[in-house]
């Protein structure tokens, strides 16, 4: 019989960085409204009118996946709420703060009163993961388009105040973050000894920070001479993307239509940063995606500089910070090589000359997961995930998505 493993532990820290991140959810929402209606009163409308539709649009999504995920969760694990406030909470934009403040609820449970109950760890894990997953969603709606046009109106107006340099450079932060957190979330599913250190935390959130600058950068420059360009570009891009998403065949949502809303969100975020959606292998997707963005983001940059006048010299700065980017690029390529060639579960699986039973039969990586009792008290959505960033062969895949029934069969 397998040995059951506890869940990942849940103190005073996460507790307070819980509300962290409640308090800068609540924070960046009343900032973006605050933006918005300052491009209204400098009489810029359509500014305006753009920020507010972009943070309209990620929130109703966000808010779509939280009720869907919801409504299809055990009902041991959903909020003593009525459906109809829970519903109403949804459609005025507020179900992910009930989220948050929910799991800072059963967090605060978990840290004094029941500490040792293991259930209760569990049930705050799966609380957790699901926020995770919806704050990435949200930040790459919206962080990473509003981004985008805050840079774009700097360069439009040549012309940049303190606190747009401060949130240009809190949303680079947050947009890394939110990764690094993702993927801390996926990494609660493997055995303690596969934990994000330090020194692999820093260069994750340093290599999609190098990724990401540049093709932000690329965007705004081309908009400043296409405005509307720009949105045939996400038009078409966003398209293809889609399709690719499809082509690979997720199974992330519990039926065919929301799993349409989960393959359309992904693409938003590859339209900005690399996100694995497929089991298997990486290395041909992430060569074939990194390959299309570095040409894709290059020839925005070139088509800027063919497009501006010879005598501008009004922009004349930005000629050594688009030159800065692909080298910037390319060291957010080579610190990712780093991060999956000495820091990936997988490669400390091999270092240690290890491998699973399942595995060893497979070929796979055998990486170790943490093994449940409880099936239901497992984030299946968040475990699928795992599955597929952390690259399992079919066996194992199997193996994992199975354990939790073979544990409960043995007992």
């Amino acid at each position: 019989m397998s040995p059951r493993t506890a869940p990942p532990r849940f103190g005073p820290l996460q507790l307070a960085l819980a509300a962290a991140g409640t308090a800068a959810a609540t924070l960046d929402l009343f900032m973006d409204g605050w933006v918005a209606a300052q491009y209204a009163r400098r009489g810029h409308p359509g500014w305006a009118a753009l920020s507010l539709a972009v943070l309209a649009a990620a929130s109703a999504a966000a808010q779509a996946c939280s009720w869907l995920w919801l409504r299809s969760d055990p009902p041991a694990l959903r909020p003593a709420v009525p459906v109809l406030l829970l519903a109403a909470l949804h459609l005025l934009q507020l179900g992910f703060f009930f989220r948050c403040l929910y799991a800072l609820k059963v967090g605060w449970r978990v840290c004094w009163a029941k500490a040792e109950e293991e259930d209760e760890r569990r049930h705050m894990a799966f609380i957790s993961h699901d926020i995770s997953m919806l704050r990435l969603f949200e930040t790459f709606l919206e962080n990473t388009p509003q981004l985008t046009l805050l840079l774009y109106i700097i360069l439009r107006t040549n012309k940049a105040e303190l606190s747009q340099g401060l949130g240009m450079g809190t949303a680079f932060l947050c947009v890394s973050w939110s990764l690094l957190d993702y993927h801390q979330s996926l990494r609660s599913f493997l055995q303690d000894k596969y934990e994000l250190s330090l020194g692999s935390s820093i260069i994750y959130f340093l290599w999609n920070l190098f990724l990401i600058c540049p093709r932000i950068l690329a965007l705004a420059l081309f908009a400043l001479l296409w405005p509307y360009g720009v949105a045939v570009h996400f038009s078409l891009v966003w398209l293809a993307l889609f399709l690719w998403v499809s082509l690979q065949g997720t199974d992330f949502m519990e039926s065919p239509g929301p799993e349409q809303l989960y393959r359309a969100m992904v693409a938003v975020i590859l339209y900005f940063s690399w996100f694995n959606v497929a089991r298997g292998r990486t290395l041909h997707r992430s060569i074939i995606y990194h390959g299309f963005m570095l040409v894709d983001s290059t020839l925005l940059g070139l088509a800027w500089l063919w497009g501006r006048a010879p005598e501008e010299e009004e922009h004349s700065y930005l000629i050594p910070v688009v030159s800065a980017a692909l080298p910037c690029y390319l060291l957010g390529l080579g610190l990712r090589v780093t991060y999956y060639k000495w820091l990936h579960p997988n490669v400390q699986v091999q270092q240690e000359g290890r491998y699973d039973e399942v595995d060893a039969s497979g070929g796979g990586d055998g990486v170790e997961f943490r093994s449940f009792l409880e099936p239901d008290l497992v984030n299946r959505r968040m475990q699928w995930l795992a599955q597929t960033h952390f690259s399992l062969s079919q066996p194992a895949q199997q193996h994992f998505l199975n354990g939790a029934a073979a544990v409960e069969s043995a007992v």
